[in-house]
């Protein structure tokens, strides 16, 4: 539903229950019932305690939060009328990701747990039902609206209709490419690796716990400290390599050869089966990058820099011949923002290391060559091209086309699930509490 006070729902709904529930503030009561599922008078009050404690005002905020939390109900109920699932590993990694989300606002996870009084695992068992029914729902809306597109004449249309003064004022942005050189592994760091990994296996074999050394030793952090467990998995939930390899093991408690990804090398013990999913866990080493090849990877990086400065290349064509990321090497070096999936970067965007290199360029808008990780978390060193900069400026169709496709799609999708949930509130049971049945609703159709 198109309610801008409620993202609270996504962002801070595990915050509001552990709140509650460590402070004994609300005591539970159904006030309402969709399908088969309720929403708790718990649910609404801690998402509106603490949208006023964000600082979210409004007569109806208490009504809105309510219509949101019916709306995810109706979603869910049509879930489960669909037989739609998530994956154990879907639900542990959203748990994981919302973890670290609430350790990087307190500090350490020592300080999360000491705050509710609970360790890091028992805060994700204990909401691990919750998060699960908040996928389905997502999952549901990801279905319902997946084939919607907009054309290009319902997207100027959608432009031309809109008010102007309601267009985003977008800041100064920037269109970036780079060219990434990894620093070469050394052969005797990997030889090394491989015999710890070795070792550990023979360990094992011998009797010891996969799960111990997997804690001990693992490099993975976020599987070590559950004994390397990564939950049940599918083929696609893996990587290939890893998959492979992992998919071969038979029996429980089978132990893989020494299997080489993107993220370093595994060894991989099978725990159970279940169908086409697989519980395992693994052990996760990465080789470690001297000082002398990071500085290799720099002379390299300096090295291309200076063909481009001399004219002798120009850089797209550098980054298609030189660049190591295989993301941006093939389209001239054209960085992509995770944030918003276009080519357009504002200052809040940049990484810490990338603002900095970009405070200082040469007469050809080239950063010097600099040190940084890419999203695997891995050692790059880099150069980076302003190939663009729009000033700050009111959005239009022809500097901002994605970004106004964007606002008509969303459009368009908040009109087919407001009729969705029209004709799903003439054919779901749904009951609410004497309480909330004078809100005012945007959708009427939830006090029947």
């Amino acid at each position: 539903m198109k309610i801008k006070v409620v993202l609270t729902i996504i962002l801070i709904g595990i915050l509001s229950i552990l709140n509650a529930q460590d402070e004994g503030i609300i005591i539970d009561k159904v006030v309402a019932v969709v399908g088969k599922n309720v929403v708790l008078k718990s649910d609404v009050e801690n998402q509106y305690n603490q949208a006023i404690a964000q600082g979210m005002t409004g007569e109806n905020l208490k009504c809105e939060i309510f219509e949101e939390l019916l709306f995810q109900k109706l979603l869910l109920d049509q879930a489960q009328k669909d037989s739609i699932e998530v994956t154990e590993k879907d639900i542990e990694d959203n748990l994981d990701r919302r973890i670290r989300y609430f350790v990087s606002q307190i500090g350490s996870e020592e300080k999360l747990e000491e705050f509710y009084g609970k360790s890091i695992t028992a805060i994700k068992d204990e909401f691990r039902e919750v998060i699960a029914k908040q996928m389905l729902s997502e999952r549901m809306q990801g279905q319902l609206t997946q084939n919607l597109k907009g054309t290009p004449t319902e997207i100027r249309k959608f432009y031309n209709e809109l008010p102007k003064d309601s267009l985003p004022k977008l800041n100064k942005q920037f269109v970036l490419e780079q060219i990434v050189k990894y620093p070469p592994v050394d052969e005797a760091e990997v030889l090394a690796i491989k015999e710890k990994l070795r070792t550990y296996r023979e360990r094992i074999l011998k009797g010891e716990k996969f799960s111990t050394l997997a804690v001990l030793y693992s490099e993975d952090l976020g599987s070590a400290r559950k004994g390397g467990e990564l939950g049940f998995v599918g083929r696609s939930d893996l990587v290939p390599e890893f998959a492979a390899v992992a998919f071969k093991l038979k029996e429980p408690g089978d132990i893989s050869r020494i299997v080489e990804t993107e993220f370093g090398f595994h060894i991989i013990q099978l725990i159970e089966k279940r169908g086409e999913l697989m519980n395992l866990r693994h052990i996760l080493l990465k080789p470690k990058i001297s000082t002398l090849d990071l500085y290799k990877a720099q002379l390299f990086i300096d090295s291309v820099r200076t063909l481009i400065i001399n004219d002798s290349i120009n850089f797209e064509d550098a980054a298609g011949k030189f660049s190591e990321d295989e993301s941006t090497n093939k389209n001239g070096g054209l960085m992509i923002n995770p944030m918003t999936g276009t080519s357009f970067f504002s200052y809040e965007d940049l990484t810490p290391a990338l603002a900095y290199a970009l405070r200082e360029v040469n007469q050809k808008n080239i950063t010097k060559a600099f040190k940084t990780q890419d999203d695997r978390g891995r050692d790059v060193y880099k150069i980076v091209r302003i190939k663009e900069i729009i000033e700050p400026h009111t959005a239009n169709i022809k500097q901002d086309y994605q970004l106004i496709q964007d606002m008509c799609l969303r459009d368009k999708q908040q009109k087919f699930l407001d009729l969705w949930i029209k004709r799903k509130q003439a054919d779901t049971y749904i009951k609410l509490e004497d309480d909330y049945k004078d809100c005012q609703f945007k959708h009427p159709g939830w006090a029947k």
